[in-house]
């Protein structure tokens, strides 16, 4: 398997972690499906979802799969009064990452990261490596240095 943007970015960091490949499933991209592929429990595979604040711009969040996205608390801990998903057809173009395979680490633009709390709660959690079919296993503290990212409660 070719080395994804994420994968290259945690060699460069000198960053201890996993690939677990999977078979993606085209018509169910869920999270809780990819956990289910790749033989973890949902709440230690977490989504990246792209949002919109409408004071600071693009972020990232990175929740357990098996959860939504609390948009007011996103936004708090933002520091933006309102926080959006963005659509769909700018996922692409902001990230360089398809849905279905959005990475926190290797974005096209380096984004603030939101981590769930609950990320402290597992040695080792996944995210998206960067490419549908494809998971990163790493230690949550790794991840936050990777992505400069924040831990805080965005799920719910």
């Amino acid at each position: 398997m070719a080395k994804t943007n994420a994968a290259r970015m945690l060699d460069s960091a000198g960053i201890h972690y996993e690939l677990r490949e999977y078979q993606v499933d085209e018509d169910d991209l869920s999270a809780p499906h990819v956990a289910e592929a790749v033989g973890m429990p949902p709440d230690q595979v977490f989504k990246t979802l792209v949002a919109r604040g409408d004071r600071t711009g693009v972020l990232l969040a990175c929740i357990p799969a098996n959860t939504e996205l609390d948009l007011k608390a996103l936004a708090t801990a933002s520091g933006n009064k309102k926080v959006e998903l963005v659509a769909m057809k700018e996922v692409l173009p902001l990230t360089g990452y398809i849905r279905g395979g959005v990475s926190p680490v290797g974005t096209r633009k380096p984004y603030p990261v939101f981590l769930d709390e609950t990320v402290d709660l597992w040695d080792v959690i996944a995210v998206s490596a960067g490419m549908r079919g494809c998971q990163v296993l790493l230690a949550p503290g790794d991840l936050v240095r990777a992505v400069d990212g924040q831990r805080c409660a965005i799920a719910k």
